[in-house]
């Protein structure tokens, strides 16, 4: 029998979760642990997900630091994380999502769901009919230099949920690891 844990994280949601991320696939992280590798075990692994997020020690492993080359020269750091640390970010967003989606602006696109880049395009052809002008923003390594301070001040704006809370600080503090 499990003792109670300190947070209430349902078993069906890291299961949830891991559907999502088996369904988006990925590259495997600094433990070099794959998908399929991770499927081998899978319950027992879904398991200790479920058992350290809801005891609250769940700690994140590093981040797989992987150079993209950008057309324009230069690099953009690409940040793998682990299959196990992927499902329960994705336990964390199945929960904080539906409580901030509905205060995004209708024209923003990045990382939200059931929109993509090719939604955005579509939407700025037709702007293109109606305006003679056009406003491009591409502030450099934004999410590098967030004050987390502030962003985590806009999180509790939203959720007093402790546990996702404890999660977000502890990513936004997660060391990358060079490849």
């Amino acid at each position: 029998m499990d003792k109670p844990k300190p947070y209430a994280i349902p078993k069906w949601l890291v299961y949830q979760a891991y559907e999502r991320v088996k369904a988006n696939r990925g590259a495997a992280g600094v433990d070099g642990e794959s998908l399929r590798m991770f499927e081998e075990d899978l319950k027992n692994n879904l398991y200790k997900i479920w058992n350290r997020m809801s005891s609250g020690s769940f700690f994140p492993p590093p981040v797989k630091a992987v150079e993209i080359p950008k057309k324009s020269g230069g690099v953009r750091i690409l940040g793998v994380p682990t299959v196990a640390d992927r499902i329960a970010q994705m336990v964390v967003k199945l929960t904080f999502e539906p409580l901030v989606e509905p205060i995004f602006h209708p024209d923003s696109y990045g990382y939200r769901p059931g929109r993509s880049a090719h939604d955005a395009l579509a939407q700025t052809r037709q702007r293109c009919w109606r305006y003679d002008w056009v406003l491009e923003f591409d502030i450099k390594g934004l999410f590098d230099n967030i004050p987390h301070d502030l962003l985590m001040k806009a999180v509790r704006r939203h959720t007093d949920n402790p546990w996702v809370l404890l999660y977000i600080e502890r990513w936004l503090v997660e060391p990358f690891l060079n490849s």
